[in-house]
């Protein structure tokens, strides 16, 4: 039987029996057998496919004491180790400095990265790794020194490139990465971000007073070792703040819009961007990892000597980060970029820092309860399912109650881990709520990911309905 008598092409698990001259599925509405234009493709609203992409991943207990044979079978000969002054002290960076000895790995060490990082810090991490020659980039520590060492072999092999030629659109120009990148080794300490796993890096933008960041899947590492003993060294809070992040990721990335409803179609599959939008693949990694926090994150909180907690905190955050690292987030997200962004006077218990500070994972679960109380409409059977995973008791919950339903459950959550009640215990107040809209408005690379559409005047209330918890 020959092509054009029987399409046998799947789309979205259905058949397409028909005549190549009538089929209209994607794969042949696009008309290539007719002259080679792609004229389906950019008539097409949305998108049809999703890509799925990840760090090479290595877990276990002690593990991080590998990388300087890792770094060997690289034939690495000039190593940026990029942390924080902080962890610079402290057993993860010794262990991974003993590793790089024991092997005779050359090495420079950058220990100025700003927990929160900023564009200045990212320049000035940028400039170190530009005056040096280096082969192999190896960050240890949380999220912020993940994404700064990102950003640093990402201009490092683009020297001739603005600054803000990578950084998302609309503050940025956005554009794709063309020239290949250093390998990257990421030993993550903390259990949240996902960073090892993600081609994204968050920072401060100054003078909008918001975070934005850089997306492209060129920058994701080569290789993420989770060595769970490093989560030990957390202070409370930030096993906290870090699970908070993990939480945000998995209920975010399970409710995003779908990837077939989103816009843009790309004319061309490098323009496909690294937030797709909910997916099968996603929804299998962000739903896993609903249950794990679910089981672990209290008692990895109360508990910073219970290692099997954080632990599996510290693999949630994995699952997490390649369930959201392709679907994408969405609100909580993209409204605690101006809450991190416009912080005032805050100094967040737990953290050793000589700046006002409003953790990234506290910053996103603030909001948390309104979002989903908002989103909840357009998704109702997913936000019950996350609730009832949470711990709710949904067997006689209406649809219509969904998100009041998940809302509360997060409040019971935020509650039993002593988290700041609302905006309001944060510094901010209700005249901040102008100049909170005006910095999400710019975050649309994942704020169009929310399954509802919004205004500013929702954005508003959505604010104000944070400022108090409980």
């Amino acid at each position: 039987m020959r092509l054009k008598d029987v399409c046998m092409v799947t789309v979205q698990n259905k058949f397409c029996p028909s005549a190549v001259s009538r089929c209209r599925c994607p794969a042949h509405s696009n008309n290539f057998h007719e002259g080679g234009e792609a004229r389906g493709w950019t008539a097409r609203k949305t998108d049809y496919a999703f890509e799925m992409a990840s760090s090479n991943i290595r877990y276990g207990a002690g593990v991080s004491r590998e990388v300087g044979m890792d770094l060997q079978n690289l034939r690495a000969q000039n190593v940026c180790l990029m942390t924080d002054q902080n962890l610079s002290h402290l057993s993860p960076v010794k262990a991974v400095l003993e590793s790089l000895v024991r092997n005779s790995v050359q090495f420079k060490v950058y220990d100025n990265v700003r927990v929160e990082p900023t564009d200045s810090s990212f320049k000035d991490a940028i400039l170190f790794a530009k005056s040096h020659s280096f082969d192999v980039f190896l960050a240890v520590g949380g999220g912020s020194v993940i994404d700064t060492c990102k950003a640093a072999n990402l201009y490092a092999c683009h020297p001739d490139a603005d600054f803000l030629d990578f950084v998302n659109a609309p503050i940025g120009k956005g554009r794709p990465v063309t020239e290949a990148l250093k390998p990257l080794i990421a030993v993550p300490t903390t259990a949240g971000t996902g960073s090892e796993t993600t081609g994204v890096a968050i920072f401060d933008y100054e003078p909008l007073k918001a975070k934005t960041g850089i997306a492209s899947r060129a920058i994701k590492p080569t290789l993420g070792i989770v060595d769970p003993e490093h989560t030990l060294s957390m202070p409370e809070r930030v096993a906290a703040n870090s699970g908070f992040d993990v939480l945000c990721h998995a209920l975010e990335s399970y409710t995003a819009l779908p990837y077939d409803q989103r816009a843009p179609c790309p004319s061309n599959p490098i323009n496909r961007p690294a937030y797709q939008g909910s997916n099968p693949i996603s929804d299998v990694w962000s739903r896993h990892a609903l249950h794990m926090v679910a089981k672990y994150l209290k008692r990895a909180v109360q508990d910073p000597e219970d290692l099997e907690a954080r632990s599996n905190m510290h693999l949630a955050s994995v699952f997490a980060g390649i369930g959201f690292g392709n679907a994408g987030v969405h609100l909580c997200h993209g409204m605690s970029y101006p809450i991190a962004g416009n912080v005032k006077t805050h100094s967040a218990r737990g953290y050793n820092v000589d700046h006002p500070l409003v953790p990234h994972g506290l910053s996103v679960v603030l909001t948390s309860p309104a979002v989903f109380t908002f989103t909840a409409q357009m998704c109702p059977e997913r936000h019950l399912e996350a609730a009832e995973i949470l711990g709710a008791d949904v067997r006689q919950v209406k649809r219509q109650d969904a998100g009041a339903v998940l809302a509360d459950t997060l409040r019971h959550i935020l509650f039993d881990l002593q988290v700041e009640d609302g905006l309001g215990a944060v510094g901010y107040n209700r005249e901040d709520i102008p100049a909170l809209v005006r910095g999400t408005l710019p975050q649309e690379r994942v704020t169009k990911l929310s399954p509802r559409e919004h205004t500013e005047e929702d954005l508003s209330r959505l604010f104000d309905a944070s400022m108090k918890l409980y």
